[in-house]
């Protein structure tokens, strides 16, 4: 179940299951839903293997906490499209590591937060 958007506009994290996160995407980051799905299936449904859930979940659980947050989103997309540009490997892994940085802190957001 999902609940209403923060007074930021920013949607909560959902319950920390596949079917609470699938219904948040849906609600809030509809665009994302078809690659979820089929990465459900593929990995998944098809396979009825239990065991690559944890790191389906932790992709899916940080691509929805970008999602619902246009500006970190937008910032994070744009720190890898300039990695993408520059002149330098060094110049590019800074970009990069910030952008994981970024990532990750994402990834730990809490159900409800």
């Amino acid at each position: 179940m999902t609940t209403a958007p923060e007074p930021s506009g920013i949607p909560p994290m959902p319950e920390r299951n596949p079917k609470a996160l699938r219904a948040a995407i849906a609600e809030y980051a509809p665009a994302l839903l078809p690659d979820f799905d089929a990465h459900w299936k593929w990995a998944i449904a098809e396979t009825y293997d239990l065991a690559p859930v944890p790191a389906f979940m932790a992709q899916w659980w940080t691509e929805f906490a970008l999602a619902r947050d246009p500006a970190l989103a937008r910032t994070v997309h744009d720190l890898e499209s300039r990695a993408a540009e520059a002149t330098t490997g060094g110049e590019a892994r800074q970009l990069l590591t910030r952008a994981a940085h970024l990532r990750r802190e994402a990834g730990k957001a809490e159900p409800g937060r």
